[in-house]
C-alpha cells in the first residue's frame, strides 16, 4: 500500500507561493518505469482546470506541477494521480535516495531468483533435450518438465513482482504501461508451459520464461543503475543544503534549530569548517569561503563584515555571526537546483517528439502482436507457435530506447554545463547553441570584469593603500568599492565622515585622511600624471598628513582568460562581433587587445537589436554574450544568449543560459556541450527508430524468440543510455558519483593540504 494512501496530508502546506499567484508542488510519484507513464500523468493534470504546467523528471520521479489556487487544489491533483494509478509523496531527495536504494535491493534478489531458478531448470532442460533425440521415456520427459513447472512458478511469481504489480497498478485504473505487454508476455509463456506440460508435450518454456525474466530484470537494474548516474550531481548538489542553523537568540544563547524556524533577519552562528546553511550578510567576524561547489570558483574567498555568503558554501578557519537574507527557501542553492531541474525537465523539439511516439506505443505495438498471432495462425503452424512469435512482438516493440534517447541526454548535458559554471534557464537552448555560428560580447561585464580595478596599485607603499581600502569600506559609491574590494580581511574604518560629491574623511592616530576626487585631497598635480599614463581610467585619490597625496587609477579589466577564449572561438571558426553602448576609445582599446576585427561603440539598446537582426538576416546564428540584467532586449533578439552574473542576481538573469564566476570559459564549454548534445540527441533518435525498423519485422517473421527479444529489448535501452553519457565536457569524468564527491568534500574542509 502507498504511503500516500495511509497517511492524510495537508498539501497546501507542502506547496510553494509564486510571484505571479500561482501555487507550485513538488512531488516524487511511484511506480513510473518508462516514457509513456510520464505522458500520461503530464496530459492527466495538464486537463484539469487551473493547471498551467506539469512536468516529470523521468531520472527522479519528481513531478513539478503549476496551477492557480482559484481554480483548483493539490488535492484534486492527488485524486488525478490516484486515478492514473500512480502514488505519490511530498518531494524529499534523502527519502528518494533511500526509495531508490530499496527498489535496488529488490531488483537484484528478484535477479538473484531468476538466476538461480534459471540455472537449474535449464539442467531439467537440456536433459530433456537430449532425451528427445535419443530414448527418453515420456514419464521421465514429464516428471522433468513437472519438476521444472514446481521450479518456475514461484520464482517467476517472485522474481515478476517489479513487472507484475507495475502492470496491475495502472490496469486496475484502465491504463496501460510498458510493464503490461511484459507481464502479458511472461505469463503467456508460462501459461503455454504448463500447458504443454499437460498435454505431455515434447517442449516446454519453463526455461525461457524465466531466462526471459532474468534478462528484463538485468535490463531494468542497468538502466536503474544508469539513471542514478546521470543524476548523480544533482543529488550531489541538494547534499551541499544543510538542514539546521545555529541560531543566536536576544538572550545571547545558542541554539540548533531547523531551517524552516529561520526567517529574514536572523542572526545565525557559523564554525569554522561548517557549511554555510543561508543567505546572508557577515555582521561580525572573518574568515575564508570555499565557494567552489555552488559557482565553481577554486579560489578561497575572503569575507569579513558587509561581504555575502551563500548557502552550501564552506566556511574556513574562523567564526562567522550572518544576518539572514534567505535561508529555507530562496537560496542561491535553492536557485541554482531550480535551474537545473528545470533544465533536466525540459521538453525541447526533440524531447516532444520521442514523447509522442512513445505515447503511441501501447496501442500500435498491442494490435501489432495480435495481428501477428492471427496472421501466423491462420497460415497453419497452430496457435501455440503463434503465440510464442505474439509474446516475441509484445517484449521486443518497447519504446524504452526511444524514450530515453533525449531525457538522458538532457540530464548528462545539464549536469556537465554546471560543473563548468553553465546553468540553463530555457528548455531548447542545448538545441539551438548547437547551430551558433556568431558571437555578439557586450564590453563592460562581459569581455570585462563586472567591477572596475586599480591598475597602479603597486606604485604605493603597503601601508598607506591598507588605510585607503579601510576608508574605502566605509563608502558604497562604485570607485570606493573598487578599492575596498582589493583586499576583504581589512576592516571597514570608523568615524567616517562623508561629503555629498567630494569624498571621505576620517581621524586615525592623530592624522586626517581623505578619500575621494583629486580636488578634496589636494591631488591635481598628481592626477594629471596619472592620467596622461590611464587616459581611459577613473581617478580616485587619498592623502594622508606629512605625506604626498596617491591617486589610484581604476578601469576595466578583461577576464583573466578572455584573450585565450576569443583565440579558440576564432580558431573554430566563429565571426566575433563587439556591441557596446561605452565610448569608441575604450571599446576599440578592448577589441584590439583581443584581436576583435569588428566592433561598434556609443550605440544604444536599439541599434544592438538592429544590428543583430541584420546579422541574423544575413543566416547567421547568433549567441548574444551580455549583462543579463541590461542587455535584456538584445538577449531576446539573439538565436542564443548567455549571461554572466554575479551569484547575488541568479534569479534576476532572463538569458537562456547563466555563467557564473570570473572566467569567460563557460562561453567555450557552453558551444562545446551544446553542438554535441545535440549530435547525440540525434544519432539516439536514430539508434531507436532504427532498432525498431529492423526488430519488429524480425520479431514478426518469427525469427525471434522471447529469450532474444528480451536481450534486445534491454540491450537498446542500455545503448542509448550509454551514447548519452557523451554528452558532457571532455574535461568531465565519465561518471560523478558520491564517493567521489565524499572525497571532494574532503579535500576542500579547511586545513587540507592545497597546491
Amino acid at each position: 500500500m502507498n504511503d500516500s494512501d495511509t497517511v492524510e496530508r495537508d498539501w497546501t502546506a507542502f506547496s510553494e507561493s509564486l510571484p505571479d499567484g500561482k501555487s507550485k508542488l513538488a512531488l516524487a510519484v511511484e511506480g513510473i518505469y518508462c516514457p509513456a507513464c510520464m505522458t500520461r500523468i503530464e496530459k492527466g493534470l495538464m486537463d484539469l482546470d487551473g493547471v498551467s504546467n506539469a512536468r516529470v523528471n523521468l531520472s527522479s520521479h519528481r513531478l513539478a506541477v503549476t496551477w492557480d489556487p482559484e481554480e483548483t487544489n493539490p488535492d484534486i491533483l492527488l485524486q488525478r494521480l490516484n486515478s492514473l494509478g500512480y502514488g505519490a509523496h511530498p518531494f524529499d531527495p534523502g527519502r528518494v535516495k533511500s526509495d531508490e536504494q530499496r527498489e535496488n535491493q529488490r531488483l537484484l534478489r528478484a535477479l538473484a531468483v531468476a538466476g538461480f531458478a534459471s540455472m537449474n531448470v535449464m539442467l531439467l532442460s537440456v536433459s530433456v533435450w537430449s532425451g528427445n533425440v535419443s530414448d527418453i521415456t515420456d514419464e521421465t520427459r514429464d516428471f522433468f518438465h513437472w519438476l521444472s513447472a514446481f521450479i518456475t512458478l514461484p520464482a517467476a511469481a517472485y522474481a515478476g513482482q517489479p513487472f507484475f504489480r507495475s502492470a496491475w497498478r495502472v490496469l486496475r485504473k484502465g491504463h496501460v504501461n510498458m510493464d503490461v505487454p511484459i507481464s502479458i508476455g511472461v505469463i503467456l509463456a508460462l501459461f503455454l508451459s504448463v500447458l504443454q506440460t499437460i498435454q505431455s508435450e515434447k517442449h516446454a518454456y519453463f526455461e525461457s520464461a524465466l531466462m526471459l525474466l532474468f534478462f528484463l530484470l538485468v535490463g531494468r537494474w542497468l538502466d536503474h543503475m544508469m539513471r542514478l548516474k546521470t543524476r548523480s550531481f544533482a543529488e550531489n548538489l541538494t547534499a551541499l543544503k544543510a538542514e539546521t542553523a545555529m541560531k543566536l537568540f536576544a538572550d545571547g544563547a545558542l541554539r540548533e534549530v531547523p531551517l524552516s524556524k529561520i526567517e529574514s533577519g536572523d542572526k545565525v552562528l557559523v564554525r569554522p569548517g561548517e557549511r554555510v546553511s543561508v543567505d546572508g550578510t557577515v555582521l561580525s567576524g572573518s574568515s575564508q569561503i570555499d565557494q567552489s561547489l555552488v559557482t565553481g570558483e577554486t579560489k578561497l574567498v575572503d569575507v569579513a563584515e558587509g561581504d555575502a555568503v551563500y548557502a552550501g558554501t564552506l566556511n574556513g578557519e574562523h567564526a562567522l555571526t550572518i544576518s539572514v537574507t534567505a535561508a529555507a527557501k530562496g537560496t542561491l542553492l535553492d536557485e541554482v537546483n531550480r535551474l537545473i531541474d528545470d533544465a533536466m525537465e525540459a521538453r525541447s523539439g526533440y524531447r516532444q517528439l520521442a514523447d509522442r511516439a512513445a505515447e503511441l506505443y501501447a496501442p500500435i505495438v498491442h494490435t501489432a502482436s495480435a495481428l501477428t498471432f492471427v496472421a501466423w495462425w491462420l497460415y497453419g503452424i497452430g496457435w501455440q507457435p503463434s503465440l510464442v512469435i505474439a509474446i516475441s512482438v509484445l517484449i521486443i516493440t518497447c519504446p524504452c530506447a526511444l524514450g530515453l534517447a533525449i531525457p538522458a541526454v538532457q540530464v548528462v548535458a545539464s549536469g556537465s554545463l554546471f560543473r563548468n559554471q553553465v546553468l540553463l534557464n530555457r528548455s531548447d537552448a542545448l538545441e539551438r547553441i548547437s547551430d551558433i555560428d556568431m558571437v555578439v560580447f557586450d564590453k563592460t561585464g562581459t569581455l570585462t570584469r563586472p567591477i572596475a580595478g586599480i591598475v597602479n596599485g603597486e606604485d604605493y607603499d603597503p601601508e598607506s593603500l591598507n588605510l585607503a581600502i579601510a576608508l574605502a569600506k566605509a563608502s558604497s559609491h562604485p570607485l570606493s568599492a573598487a578599492l575596498a574590494g582589493m583586499d576583504r580581511r581589512i576592516s571597514p574604518m570608523s568615524g567616517v565622515t562623508e561629503e555629498k560629491g567630494k569624498g571621505l574623511s576620517a581621524e586615525w592616530k592623530g592624522e586626517t585622511l581623505r578619500l575621494g576626487s583629486p580636488l578634496f585631497c589636494g591631488a591635481e598635480k598628481e592626477a594629471e600624471t596619472v592620467r596622461v599614463a590611464h587616459p581611459m581610467a577613473s581617478l580616485l585619490a587619498f592623502a594622508r598628513e606629512g605625506q604626498a597625496p596617491m591617486v589610484f587609477a581604476l578601469e576595466q579589466q578583461l577576464r583573466t582568460d578572455a584573450k585565450e577564449v576569443i583565440a579558440q572561438l576564432k580558431a573554430s571558426g566563429k565571426s566575433l562581433l563587439i556591441l557596446s553602448g561605452d565610448q569608441p576609445r575604450a571599446v576599440e582599446t578592448i577589441a584590439t587587445e583581443l584581436g576583435i576585427e569588428h566592433f561598434e561603440a556609443g550605440i544604444s539598446p536599439t541599434d544592438k537589436i538592429a544590428r543583430i537582426e541584420a546579422e541574423k538576416a544575413k543566416g547567421h546564428k547568433v549567441m548574444m554574450v551580455g549583462d543579463g540584467l541590461n542587455d535584456a532586449p538584445a538577449l531576446a533578439a539573439a538565436n542564443v544568449s548567455l549571461s554572466p552574473v554575479t551569484a547575488a542576481h541568479v534569479s534576476q538573469a532572463a538569458s537562456d543560459a547563466l555563467f557564473l564566476g570570473e572566467k569567460l570559459a563557460p562561453v567555450l564549454h557552453a558551444l562545446d556541450i551544446g553542438k554535441k548534445a545535440r549530435r547525440i540527441m540525434e544519432q539516439n533518435l536514430w539508434l531507436a527508430t532504427l532498432y525498431n525498423i529492423v526488430a519488429v519485422p524480425i520479431a514478426i517473421a518469427g525469427y525471434v524468440t522471447p529469450l532474444i527479444a528480451a536481450l534486445a529489448m534491454s540491450g537498446s535501452s542500455l545503448v542509448v543510455t550509454l551514447n548519452a553519457l557523451r554528452a558532457r565536457a571532455k574535461s568531465d569524468p565519465w561518471f560523478t558519483d558520491n564517493v567521489a564527491f565524499d572525497e571532494a568534500l574532503n579535500d576542500q574542509a579547511p586545513g587540507a593540504d592545497r597546491p
